[in-house]
């Protein structure tokens, strides 16, 4: 069984009545055994093409598997290092099983099936993990892969000395790739960061105590206009942003788009006062840093700062679980439809 989508219309989905192949030499098949939904998983879906989301795992010409971060056991192994039984996380197809060609590594094994040579490592690594499940499992899917986004879309602006501004605005402030990137910025300091969100989700926003300052969508002319200022995007609601670029106009320094929570309310885009959006695309911020810091650091910062998320993300994040056929379809038609509470975090178990 696998969840797909049509990639014309990403309202309409199927359940694709799916099973496991004979396996090759040096492939192994993996049940997945949970995953994280989320309004991540809806920007995969819309940028499809565009990032090549569709090409992890083919199927059928007009329609995607969704990718998802989750756990799999290994149920059955032609590769002769990796054992049945084990345990890994990494990028799975929304449904019950998948099939990898697969390389070890020190740490698990990566995908290097011939259509997955032009993806980033961080798509294609299985990282082996605990054989049970642990306390805090269920928050690191949810929060780890937009975790790595805000993490390294921080650090790209610490990085530029955030393009000169003292202050950051950050749309669809109450989605969870928001609040990371305020923990990101909070952690490092000295920038003041502005939530903007709907006046239905302020008093979340408030409540997780991350912003310097909420606003909602109706008082972005109330703010303090003369701060040199960055913009980021991840409502992907076009009129929202001419109205910030409008307002700040000279002193928005940057403006950068990273999701689309809002998709189905871009509107249209018409010419922008003040600099151009620009698509922020976390691998290559990766790269660049795993060039400049080595793989190992890297990954020891990022993870440092991701187990003090997760144990912050208590405070605020209500986790529940669906099973089945009937729960992945709820729960994906909520998030596209955007009737997900901002507190919840949603974990598929097939």
């Amino acid at each position: 069984m696998h969840l797909e989508i049509d990639r014309t219309d990403i309202c309409r989905i199927r359940i694709a009545d799916t099973h496991a192949p004979a396996l090759n030499a040096g492939e192994v098949l993996l049940h997945l055994e949970r995953c994280a939904l989320t309004s991540n998983n809806i920007s995969y879906a819309l940028s499809g093409d565009f990032l090549d989301y569709w090409g992890f795992f083919p199927t059928e010409p007009g329609w995607g598997r969704l990718p998802v971060m989750g756990f799999g056991v290994v149920a059955e192994s032609a590769h002769p290092d990796i054992a049945e039984g084990t345990r890994y996380f990494g990028f799975f197809p929304a449904g019950d099983h998948h099939v990898v060609l697969a390389e070890k590594t020190s740490g698990g094994f990566v995908d290097i099936g011939e259509h997955r040579a032009k993806h980033a490592m961080a798509y294609r690594a299985f990282d082996e993990v605990s054989p049970t499940l642990g306390d805090t499992d269920n928050a690191y899917l949810l929060l780890r892969g937009l975790f790595v986004t805000s993490f390294l879309a921080e650090d790209f602006l610490f990085d530029n000395a955030m393009f000169g501004a003292g202050q950051i605005v950050i749309s669809s402030a109450s989605s969870k790739t928001a609040i990371a990137l305020a923990h990101c910025i909070r952690a490092r300091g000295n920038t003041h960061c502005i939530a903007l969100t709907s006046s239905a989700n302020a008093s979340f926003v408030d409540t997780v105590n991350l912003y310097d300052e909420v606003a909602s969508y109706d008082d972005i002319e109330t703010l303090a206009e003369w701060a040199p200022t960055v913009y980021v995007d991840l409502a992907g609601n076009n009129s929202v942003t001419a109205r910030v670029h409008n307002h700040f106009n000279e002193a928005l320094q940057y403006s950068m788009t990273i999701g689309a929570t809002h998709w189905d309310q871009g509107g249209k885009r018409d010419a922008l006062v003040g600099p151009a959006p620009q698509f922020f695309f976390a691998p290559t911020q990766l790269a660049k840093r795993g060039k400049e810091w080595g793989r190992e650091k890297l990954n020891t910062q990022l993870e440092t700062s991701l187990s003090t998320f997760i144990q912050d993300s208590q405070r605020w994040m209500e986790v529940s679980e669906s099973h089945g056929i009937d729960g992945v379809q709820k729960v994906y038609s909520d998030l596209v439809a955007g009737n997900i509470a901002p507190q919840a975090g949603h974990i598929f178990i097939p």
